[in-house]
């Protein structure tokens, strides 16, 4: 990029509304905005919308990379579909020893629980370990389930559920902390691979106009990646990773406060990589019946589950506190929400505010008690919007067995921003798409793309669009301590921007889906 680059011809995102302005930079930040700027090189608009890089504040790219690289049936729809790409997969490697990959969708099948037979029927020979689109269960064949020693008698992990046929042999199906039964014997993905992966991560955020991230899982377990930071460390070093990342070191849920010391040895900053985050599980997942939630699940499963001890997340949240890391955690909920914002309040009561930035992210089900709490605990709302809608997972798997109250008042967005709380936004691809503006459609129209906009989930929670992009810029910023920097269109902000085909505040809100990114700069470097 020349010295000196006027952005013209269109509108910029500026104070949550799109502005008629033109925008300079020089270098690596912004110098101007304003109207007839002139001078240097010109990037024509064309009646589009420039904004700040999105910033996404809960994704896995490296494992979301290393996925594209290897079986991948995200954008597949049918199980028969499923089957035949796994089909062709392991004919075109017949020298792999195990076939994996995942990323299949469990409303594609009755009940969300495929079986080892169907598995079977097209990779007899090799295990099969392939967890589903939300990386909350895993189907395996019975190769796999072999290998792992998994029987009528083994019995189900405390964090997670083997499914089972009728007479109690596993079925294929592994839920949570079950599929790591077969997960821990996969073959670690060797460097190589992960670097491939977070390449290929990258690219794909870059595509989607985001300039930066919070990785939810940087640490030992996600499906037989191993540590992943020094994935990132190597790419910072040598100068690959471009964009501006959080690392979130994970918790590991069946080990207790020992780790603590660990957690502060593996802290560390080099280039644009920071890891100073701590990400903590807290619950799984409405599907199958694993989120923690304050009513009972209406088929006889319980309440979920809550993966930590209250006591000991209170105690772990205040530990973490104390020593200035902020706290990321997995709360989809209403009571690991409740749960997570009691840690919150006892670390305030015992450190008093240390501005650490904690955030929860999911909340699918938000107690109307607990809305005020997060701005009264300064406490980030991180929402994933595409899924606020009605699509089968939400309508087959998750409505028909959830207390009606909690049912009627999932995703509270809304709730959220007009009780005060920050509003930050992600994606969790690989479980969703990475694309912002897909899930700028969801929580403006609380339909999903592409879908008639006649029959919106719980339209009283959509946000306005200006709120959202809000959320994914400035918002995903704060939480990631780049909000001084990033975040914003305004002179001395670093020049982190994405380019937009078309002007959506301009349009119909049902066409926002319809919009494209055209170009991404990372501090005035074009990266898409």
């Amino acid at each position: 990029m020349a010295e000196r680059t006027i952005f013209t011809g269109g509108y910029a995102f500026l104070g949550g509304a799109a502005a008629r302005v033109d925008v300079a930079i020089e270098g690596e930040r912004i110098t101007e905005v304003g109207a007839g700027l002139r001078g240097g090189d010109v990037v024509d608009l064309d009646g589009g919308l420039l904004t700040p890089g999105f910033q996404d504040a809960h994704v896995h790219p490296i494992a979301g990379g290393v996925q594209l690289l290897r079986c991948d049936l995200q954008e597949l729809s049918t199980a028969g579909e499923y089957l035949d790409a796994i089909a062709r997969y392991a004919a075109a490697h017949p020298d792999l020893g195990w076939i994996i990959g995942g990323g299949w969708a469990p409303a594609v099948f009755p009940g969300g629980t495929p079986t080892r037979q169907l598995l079977d029927a097209v990779v007899p020979d090799r295990p099969v370990f392939l967890p589903n689109s939300d990386s909350h269960g895993a189907w395996v064949n019975t190769r796999a389930l072999e290998l792992a020693g998994i029987g009528a008698g083994t019995p189900d992990p405390a964090d997670g559920r083997i499914e089972r046929e009728p007479g109690g042999h596993p079925s294929g199906m592994l839920h949570e902390g079950a599929a790591d039964l077969v997960g821990r014997r996969v073959p670690p993905t060797t460097d190589a691979e992960l670097d491939a992966g977070l390449r290929a991560g990258q690219e794909l955020l870059f595509a989607a106009g985001v300039t930066g991230w919070q990785d939810a899982w940087v640490g030992p377990g996600l499906h037989g990646h191993g540590d992943l930071l020094p994935v990132y460390l190597r790419a910072a070093a040598t100068g690959a990773l471009k964009a501006r990342v959080s690392g979130a070191l994970w918790w590991e849920r069946d080990r207790g406060l020992e780790q603590l010391a660990e957690l502060r040895e593996r802290r560390t900053a080099r280039g644009r990589f920071t890891a100073r985050t701590v990400k903590i599980m807290q619950d799984g997942v409405a599907e199958n019946f694993t989120a923690a939630m304050i009513e009972p699940y209406r088929n006889g499963c319980g309440t979920g589950l809550s993966f930590l001890d209250p006591a000991l997340l209170r105690e772990a949240v205040t530990r973490l506190d104390a020593a200035d890391f902020q706290v990321h955690v997995h709360a989809l909920g209403d009571r690991a929400v409740r749960e997570a914002l009691d840690a919150v309040e006892a670390a305030r009561t015992a450190n008093g505010p240390r501005g650490n930035r904690h955030h929860l992210a999911h909340l699918q089900g938000v107690h109307p008690e607990d809305l005020d709490r997060f701005a009264a605990l300064d406490v980030t709302a991180n929402v994933q919007a595409l899924w606020a809608c009605h699509e089968p997972q939400m309508d087959e798997l998750t409505l028909p067995f959830l207390d009606p109250l909690l049912a009627a008042r999932q995703y509270p967005f809304a709730d959220l921003a007009r009780a005060g709380a920050r509003l930050a936004a992600g994606s969790d691809w690989m479980v969703s798409s990475p694309h912002p503006i897909l899930a700028a459609h969801v929580a403006v129209n609380r339909t999903a793309p592409g879908e008639p906009l006649d029959r919106p989930f719980l339209p009283a929670q959509a946000l306005t669009l200006g709120a959202f992009l809000t959320a994914y810029t400035e918002g995903s910023a704060f939480v990631n301590h780049l909000e001084h920097d990033t975040g914003r269109i305004a002179p001395g902000m670093l020049a982190d921007l994405a380019v937009l085909d078309r002007n959506p505040f301009a349009r119909p809100a049902g066409e926002i889906a319809l919009t494209q990114v055209r170009r991404t700069y990372v501090g005035g470097e074009q990266v898409y």
